[in-house]
């Protein structure tokens, strides 16, 4: 008899197989999703190998995988019913992490061809037991979920697990054919990072342990040796303390958050309004010291953790990694970006069944603004009618704008920050300010007097230092090595403050007089600056001849250039007051600059 069933079992199981999970380390965390809804404080990854004996070598593979939780468990009905594709008891459960009624055989039968599981209410001593197993349904012997038993838990399991209370739930992988890891420590080496990542704030809450596990399963249980250790939380945003990052940063944070740019965003959907949380973060200035930081430990882990971090129910979906640009990738590991939101806006966040990603807020992030403005319609026009249909982009693309305007807003902040860093101006002799303020000292014998001069003799020293310290942190330098440049300025008595910033203007430098010293920022994102200063502040001793050549000749091509823009400028304007008062300003500045540069002088 045939069979004509919509959905005929043993072929559709092929289908399920390749539902789209990453790796094995995403099919776990379907599993851990469930041990977590279920309020387990304890969680274990189990990873049992055996020898393999096939090739010309015995080596140790891994064999099965467990998951043990101290959950409260599933009755009879809820174990039959959570090895079901597409049901499960929280369907329209929008309070927690789970909901799909996937996760468990979808996650399962993506890694392995049997999946057995065992759970209990009152001891692991009661536990009941089923199972679903591919070679089963394949050959049509099997096509529902046999009806839970009462089956012991394996020995071997019992020995390596840590935490069968009076509650909980054991799943076992085995046939493991998809797996492309093959020893337990690479499963367990991949999965932590993101286990760590996903569930940072379930673990620096203290809300569950997260136990990581390795053993051989042919071993004595007298002899047998278990290596263990837990997951610490992993925080893209660098803000959380006791975490993975290497040491110093495992203790304290890593990065700063950036209270400036954090946002609640109110969204209505569904005629009902909801909350979307965008947090940013940027390094710490110390982070960065040296030339070389990206290639230190604790800058190479940052660097596996770029992107913006999409969070749902306070467990991470995905990473997104395409907001990283080529021009700033070894930047971009300096920043950290968060939007965090609950369940019920899943369907408009596009989250997917197997909890790996964000779909419409992803896809909206890779798209082109202007690829949502109907033809020959204002941007006013496309949304309001957006807003009367509730179209999810309108929402998503305010949000997406919003995190780009942040994300670059950070990045030049990093620029002024590594510009700054590299040149640390009063730490060692600051030639160039020395030989301006007696220049400057000599003008003020001669009579010339500026604003700057002004404020040196009507302010007390805690009022300069304090001026200029505000005015250096407004530019971008840290609290502390701002305060540090004003009381070296003030205490040499040095009229001059060098610093870099991201300027708004398209001034090249920009000048002010604060606390008796003359405050000049360079605008590091002019290319006046990339193409002259950023180059001759590279470590020069470490290029080999022709790199030196190469950078000197493009300071020098730099400079050039700057002297044509002036000229360009004095060509183009009208015969009369502004040529003259241009030209004027040349044989001023020019006059100046003989003084300054005039080393008899």
């Amino acid at each position: 008899m045939p069979n004509n069933s919509i959905v005929p079992v043993h072929l559709a199981v092929k289908a399920f197989r390749d539902n789209g999970y990453k790796n094995a380390a995403y099919a776990i965390a379907e599993l851990m999703d469930n041990s977590i809804q279920a309020d387990a404080t304890n969680v274990e990854l189990l990873c049992g190998e055996r020898l393999d004996m096939s090739g010309q070598r015995s080596r140790s593979r891994i064999h099965q995988i467990a998951v043990l939780d101290d959950g409260y468990g599933m009755d009879t009905e809820e174990l039959q019913m959570a090895l079901q594709f597409g049901n499960g008891t929280r369907l329209e459960d929008y309070s927690g992490i789970g909901r799909f009624g996937l996760g468990l055989p979808s996650s399962s039968i993506s890694q392995a061809r049997r999946v057995e599981v065992w759970s209990w209410q009152d001891g692991p001593q009661n536990a009941i037991y089923t199972y679903i197993d591919i070679d089963e349904i394949e050959a049509e012997s099997l096509e529902d979920v046999p009806v839970p038993t009462n089956k012991p838990i394996p020995e071997v399991w019992q020995e390596v697990g840590s935490h069968f209370e009076v509650s909980g739930t054991l799943v076992v992988w085995s046939k493991l054919d998809r797996i492309l890891w093959r020893t337990a420590n690479t499963i367990i080496r991949n999965s932590e990072s993101l286990i760590g990542r996903m569930y940072r704030y379930f673990l620096s809450e203290e809300r569950v342990k997260i136990r990581l596990v390795t053993f051989d399963m042919d071993a004595h249980p007298q002899r047998r040796k278990i290596n263990e250790e837990y997951a610490r939380p992993n925080d893209p945003l660098y803000l959380l303390s006791n975490t993975s990052c290497p040491a110093p940063w495992d203790i304290v944070p890593m990065f700063t958050q950036a209270d400036f740019q954090n946002t609640q965003f109110k969204i209505r959907f569904r005629e009902e309004e909801h909350t979307v949380t965008v947090r940013f973060s940027y390094a710490k200035e110390e982070a960065r010291k040296g030339n070389n930081a990206g290639r230190e430990p604790h800058g190479r882990h940052a660097n596996h953790n770029k992107g913006v971090s999409i969070v749902r129910a306070g467990r991470e979906l995905d990473l997104d990694t395409s907001w990283s640009e080529d021009a700033e990738a070894l930047r971009d590991r300096w920043w950290g970006a968060e939007v965090s939101f609950s369940p019920e806006l899943d369907e408009l966040f596009g989250v997917t069944n197997n909890k790996q990603s964000a779909r419409n807020f992803s896809e909206l992030a890779k798209a082109d603004p202007e690829t949502l403005r109907e033809l020959g319609q204002t941007w006013v026009a496309t949304k309001d009618e957006m807003r009367q249909v509730e179209d999810p982009r309108l929402p998503l693309s305010e949000l997406v704008n919003h995190i780009r305007t942040n994300i670059s807003t950070i990045r030049r902040l990093l620029r002024t920050q590594g510009a700054i860093s590299k040149n640390k101006r009063h730490s060692e002799s600051a030639q160039s300010e020395e030989k301006g303020t007696e220049v400057v000292r000599d003008r003020i014998r001669e009579g010339y007097l500026g604003q700057s001069d002004e404020q040196e003799k009507q302010q007390s020293v805690e009022e300069r230092e304090k001026e200029i310290a505000s005015e250096l942190v407004e530019h971008g330098t840290t609290q502390e090595h701002a305060q540090h440049l004003a009381a070296q300025t003030v205490s040499r008595g040095l009229k001059y403050t060098l610093t870099k910033s991201s300027l708004s203007s398209p001034a090249f430098f920009d000048v002010r007089s604060r606390g008796g010293a003359m405050i000049v920022s360079l605008n590091v994102d002019h290319p006046a600056y990339q193409h002259s200063l950023e180059i001759l502040q590279q470590d020069l001793g470490n290029l080999d001849e022709s790199k030196l050549k190469e950078s000197i000749a493009n300071a020098r091509n730099g400079l050039e250039l700057l002297l044509f823009a002036w000229a360009r400028y004095e060509d183009e304007q009208p015969d009369g007051n502004r040529r003259l008062q241009a030209q004027q300003v040349r044989w001023d500045w020019g006059s100046m600059a003989r003084n300054f540069l005039d080393e008899e002088g």
